[in-house]
């Protein structure tokens, strides 16, 4: 089938893990459960990319529930976003920039989503009436860029996301929306097929005010024929591409892996932003890989490919900021700020004791810190 006549595919959504066939019904009895805790949501396009023979395929492993989810580990609000939220829907962190969660459905859900917690039904979190944050954004003239997140906001109506668009255009000081999204790789279709989303992108992605698509693939399986084009849509459309993902275990811990990735992502114009060390968030035990296992693979990756496949700093998207991951030696674990939720942080640069167990920050000792 040529990817002319795929583009005008639709995707049909499976929610229940009673409705995959692949699984034994042993299998489905058992991940039920788990469902039921953290909610499970796939479609046909996505399903196809995995080999059902393989109990390791990445993809299965990035979609599909296990039970090992349901160990006592972590917490829902794992870098305490809480804290850092103004209004509802609204999280005010780092001085320039302000995240509007204004979605609280994902084309699929990753099964070591941080955010999970937005997806029960006790959430309140997230709010599609943004009128409060669009009031607080329009008051912070220090605010020049906007995340767009939830949820995925490619999920919303075109013609509110237009809406959306629209009216932060009117607001002069936001130079920068910036959309995070896992569509490109759950969907691509959602772009490929809407001419009015593209002509959305078109107006409000101009040459001194850009719209940039924080893209999510986090396994080369991801960037189909069809992402590819989705991606080239969304660039010809006025669009920057850059994708961040997190380092997850099963899935992309591999320097071969990682690398062929973000290689792939240079060559089409989607070069990575971040990778992140896996939040410690409830139900992601297996998922999760050391902070000093993660840094031998992300420098394993950079052996090969451009400056473009390599420029991905690799940080923790912790409480009090983005801490990046510098250098590690037989003693110590070396840190740096490279964005702080308390702006005099940015830059402090942290020596730590070397410890091969800790996953995150919270876990270190930090020996020394220097003002830079």
């Amino acid at each position: 089938m040529s990817l002319e006549t795929t583009v005008k595919r639709r995707v049909k959504y499976v929610r229940s893990i009673a409705d995959l066939d692949q699984l034994s019904e042993d299998e489905k009895s058992k991940l039920e459960r788990v469902s039921t805790e953290y909610v499970f949501r796939a479609n046909d396009y996505y399903l196809d990319l995995i080999d059902w023979s393989d109990p390791d395929d990445p993809i299965r492993q990035l979609i599909i529930p296990r039970e090992d989810e349901l160990s006592d580990w972590g917490e829902l609000d794992a870098s305490n976003e809480q804290a850092v939220t103004v209004a509802r829907g609204v999280q005010h962190k780092y001085t320039d920039t302000v995240l509007l969660l204004c979605n609280e459905v994902c084309g699929a859900y990753c099964r070591y989503c941080f955010r999970k917690r937005l997806f029960m039904d006790e959430n309140d979190e997230v709010t599609n009436d943004i009128s409060a944050g669009l009031e607080y954004i329009a008051a912070h003239e220090e605010v020049t860029n906007v995340l767009l997140t939830g949820g995925d906001p490619l999920l919303m109506s075109t013609r509110r996301l237009t809406e959306v668009f629209e009216q932060l255009r009117e607001i002069p000081h936001v130079r920068i929306i910036r959309i995070g999204s896992k569509m490109p790789a759950f969907d691509p279709f959602r772009i490929l097929n809407d001419e009015e989303l593209q002509a959305a992108f078109r107006k409000y992605s101009t040459d001194r005010q850009r719209i940039y698509l924080m893209a999510h693939f986090d396994h080369p399986t991801e960037l189909t024929d069809e992402a590819v084009a989705g991606l080239d849509c969304a660039i010809k459309n006025g669009l920057i591409c850059a994708n961040q993902c997190p380092l997850i275990r099963g899935i992309n811990d591999d320097p071969d892996v990682l690398s062929s990735l973000n290689n792939k992502l240079s060559f089409i114009g989607c070069p990575p932003y971040y990778l992140f060390q896996g939040r410690p968030t409830a139900g992601n035990e297996a998922y999760e890989l050391p902070i000093v296992e993660g840094w031998h693979i992300f420098q394993k990756s950079l052996q090969g490919g451009s400056g473009l496949a390599r420029r991905a700093k690799f940080c923790m998207s912790h409480e009090t900021g983005k801490i990046e991951i510098l250098a590690i030696d037989d003693q110590h674990i070396y840190l740096r700020y490279h964005q702080a939720k308390d702006s005099k942080n940015i830059g402090l640069f942290m020596i730590c004791r070397r410890d091969d167990q800790a996953h995150w920050f919270d876990q270190l000792e930090v020996v020394q810190e220097i003002v830079v």
